[in-house]
């Protein structure tokens, strides 16, 4: 459970729009529901509002994932992720990570500077401070989703595409890949939807059957929402489910049965 919601964040990453135009906005919301097949093991969401941060103009988005049921009984997950977004630059100036899972606990709080390409760790729970370079253009995993909407263009993807781009978690720099499986029309909540498959390549090993385990589809369309989330996990398969949704800055594509 807490792989999935972490992972369902990350893989925002994957929604995408051409640059010419903002894919999202002030008062877009998603909620997702995480199962096992029929049991539902908790919910995620992501929010976008407009703020200020700094005297600059931001997106401040959060998302949120927390088990319920039965579940957090057995497993209790309190996620808690926020990124404070340039809009105009597209990079973040701030992340905020608060997470309890199953009593394991993170409160860090990153302050990009995007002039000196430094970024400042403030581990709250540990009362350290450390600071370490990034590259150009790095962004956070929350801050990737919104950053690849805007900016990278799908029009004239070709399955079999592999992305990159550069990513800073907690204390380390690194890339984040995708592939670009094809596209698939999907039975959703909300009817039949166009969608893209993409797959990021994750680290195998104790969660993960595999490096190529996680599948996400998205909607072919300007919102580009992500409609399912899929993990391939050591326990069993894994879903986050789209069940709910607003603000969105363009119309969304349902096909007439």
């Amino acid at each position: 459970m807490k792989k999935l919601l972490t992972l369902l964040f990350l893989t925002g990453n994957i929604i995408f729009l051409s640059a010419q135009e903002r894919a999202y906005g002030n008062g877009e919301f998603f909620k997702f529901r995480v199962h096992y097949g029929f049991v539902t093991a908790g919910y995620a969401t992501l929010g976008v509002k407009s703020t200020s941060i700094n005297g600059k103009s931001v997106f401040h988005v959060r998302g949120y994932g927390e088990t319920v049921g039965v579940s957090k009984w057995f497993f209790k997950v309190n996620d808690d992720y926020q990124s404070y977004i340039d809009k105009d630059h597209n990079v973040p100036y701030r992340f905020i990570r608060k997470i309890d899972e199953g009593g394991y606990t993170k409160d860090i709080q990153i302050d990009f500077n995007h002039t000196t390409n430094k970024a400042t760790v403030n581990d709250k729970k540990n009362n350290e401070i450390t600071t370490f370079a990034f590259p150009a253009e790095t962004q956070d995993m929350i801050s990737a989703f919104y950053y690849l909407r805007n900016k990278l263009d799908t029009e004239n993807i070709k399955e079999g595409d592999v992305f990159e781009m550069n990513m800073f978690f907690d204390k380390e720099n690194y890339k984040f890949r995708l592939k670009f499986l094809g596209k698939e029309t999907l039975d959703t909540n909300f009817g039949r939807v166009k969608t893209l498959i993409f797959r990021p390549y994750v680290q195998s090993g104790r969660v993960f059957k595999e490096k190529e385990s996680l599948t996400v589809w998205i909607s072919d369309d300007k919102n580009k929402i992500p409609l399912l989330i899929k993990a391939d996990l050591a326990v069993g398969s894994l879903k986050a489910t789209l069940t709910e949704f607003k603000g969105l800055q363009h119309s969304f594509k349902i096909l007439a049965d």
